[in-house]
């Protein structure tokens, strides 16, 4: 099997929620999550937090407030998992908690070198 990368984005949310709804929202990702453990296809997860800055440069190097400074679209997180081929991993994004509050996904395979 090979690995692929799934990374979870969303809109920046203007409220925040509350405790009950955060502890709803953690019990649905880790319910997705055990499902894809149950299958034997989780490698690796983490949540991203929201500090960070951005690097870019050729000649000069800047570094500016960031990630999000650009765009209302944040990256939140990802996990790694194990799949046959894209269309399985794709498969397994399908019930990406994400999706139901607007969010995406992107899946992208694993180089090894």
């Amino acid at each position: 099997m090979k690995e692929f990368m799934m990374i979870f984005r969303s809109e920046e949310q203007v409220e925040r929620p509350t405790p009950e709804e955060m502890q709803a929202q953690i019990k649905v990702w880790q319910e997705w999550i055990a499902g894809i453990v149950a299958k034997g296809q989780f490698v690796a997860t983490n949540a991203l937090g929201m500090q960070g800055k951005v690097v870019r440069g050729d000649k000069e190097t800047v570094v500016t407030d960031g990630p999000y400074v650009e765009v209302k679209e944040m990256v939140g997180g990802y996990i790694i998992v194990k799949a046959h081929d894209l269309e399985g991993a794709i498969h397994l994004s399908k019930g990406c908690p994400t999706l139901s509050y607007g969010g995406s996904v992107e899946v992208r395979d694993v180089m090894v070198f």
